[in-house]
């Protein structure tokens, strides 16, 4: 089916809750796609840092292949081998020591606010329940991750919202030291913000709030659904910050396109669930599951973290000699393949030509371009990306 005829389609029969470009992706190949008019692109977003591989990688396909033969689903009733084999492979790499499966970074996200509160109600009983978070962050789309979310916007026409929130600006001790009183039970970081504008967490800011919250028993709740799993440079965001969080959540590359999510805590805070606190029905299926394995078997292999760097340097290195080239834009930010280039103005017109041009990204906040490609994209395809780009930003300067 062409492009048009897809659009047509979906017109017709989903529900209007995206900001959709007028193309269809229909195939992929390692960082390109094509749409339904056979159209190539260069993949600078990764499906939102999702697609860590690439697309069609084999050793993922394979994986899945394999388990779609042996069995899909059969629910949490029973251990499922795959699951219990990404579970171990995430707490070794990590400081956690137990994990719950979901299938989303909201999802993943709810379940680290429930487990927050019932450690919390345990301990100390009822009234230290509010969790705090940090104006401009993102961490989904239910009514609780919509109330953690620290953007007003997202709050509008869905009121009134979850009780036990309140929020502090980023990188504010004394900030976060005036709310942090008796009530709170847990604060939740980003490592960078994603959504907010590619915005990263001081490292001695985190290493205080942590020490602040270690010493009163206030749970640090990393949200790594974006920069969790080598996104930064290291496996997880929380590493580059030199802090160890008590609960951690992931999502969007877990999978590497194969939905799954999941709540990581340390053993004293993962007791506090028991058989009936909290459930999913499809989390850490067979499936999933044997995409994670396969993600995480792939990314801790010996070399890849240090190819990804020398990746990242190189992508960075690149969007800085635009910004030399191109008297408009004015930084880049981030870590890793976590990226953001200032451009200085309205980012989404900037968007709508490169998808022109046949590059595909997101924004970052309103005046920024976010990059967040696959982590093991090649240098040639890395190459004619920010070409197109550069013939972007080449028609803007004039």
């Amino acid at each position: 089916m062409s492009n048009q005829s897809i659009k047509e389609l979906g017109e017709q029969h989903v529900m209007n809750t995206y900001g959709r470009f007028p193309v269809a992706m229909v195939r992929g190949e390692g960082s390109k796609l094509y749409d339904g008019d056979g159209k190539e692109y260069i993949d600078f977003l990764a499906g939102i840092a999702v697609t860590l591989l690439g697309h069609a990688n084999p050793v993922l396909t394979e994986a899945i292949t394999e388990q779609a033969k042996t069995l899909l689903h059969c629910s949490n009733y029973y251990w499922i081998e795959p699951q219990n084999q990404l579970a171990e492979l995430l707490c070794q790499n990590s400081c956690m020591d137990k994990v719950f499966f979901c299938n989303s970074g909201a999802e993943a996200n709810e379940g680290a606010i429930k487990l927050a509160r019932k450690y919390s109600a345990m301990k100390y009983g009822e009234g230290r329940h509010k969790i705090l978070t940090m104006e401009q962050s993102f961490h989904g789309r239910t009514l609780a991750t919509l109330t953690a979310t620290g953007q007003e916007h997202f709050h509008k026409d869905f009121l009134p919202l979850i009780e036990g929130f309140d929020y502090i600006p980023m990188n504010n001790m004394a900030a976060f030291e005036e709310k942090a009183d008796a009530s709170v039970c847990a604060v939740i970081i980003e490592p960078i913000q994603g959504e907010g504008g590619v915005f990263p967490l001081d490292e001695q800011v985190a290493q205080e709030m942590a020490a602040y919250c270690k010493e009163r028993d206030i749970l640090l709740i990393a949200d790594e659904v974006q920069t969790g799993l080598g996104r930064t440079g290291k496996l997880f965001g929380y590493q580059t910050l030199g802090v160890e969080p008590d609960i951690m959540t992931l999502a969007k590359a877990l999978g590497g396109g194969v939905p799954i999510g999941a709540t990581l805590a340390k053993d004293y805070v993962a007791k506090a669930f028991v058989p009936g606190d909290h459930a999913s029905t499809f989390g850490g299926n067979p499936l999933a599951s044997a995409a994670g394995l396969a993600v995480m078997q792939t990314i801790t292999q010996d070399g890849f973290m240090e190819e990804v760097n020398e990746t990242a340097a190189y992508f960075r290195s690149k969007l800085e000699e635009l910004v030399e080239k191109h008297p408009f834009t004015e930084d880049v930010r981030g870590k890793g393949l976590m990226l953001a280039l200032e451009v200085g103005q309205e980012a989404k017109p900037v968007l709508k030509a490169c998808l022109e041009a046949g590059l595909l990204l997101t924004t970052a906040g309103k005046t920024a371009l976010r990059f967040l490609p696959a982590l093991n994209i090649s240098k040639e395809e890395i190459d004619e990306g920010m070409q197109r780009l550069t013939d972007v930003l080449s028609q803007v300067d004039k």
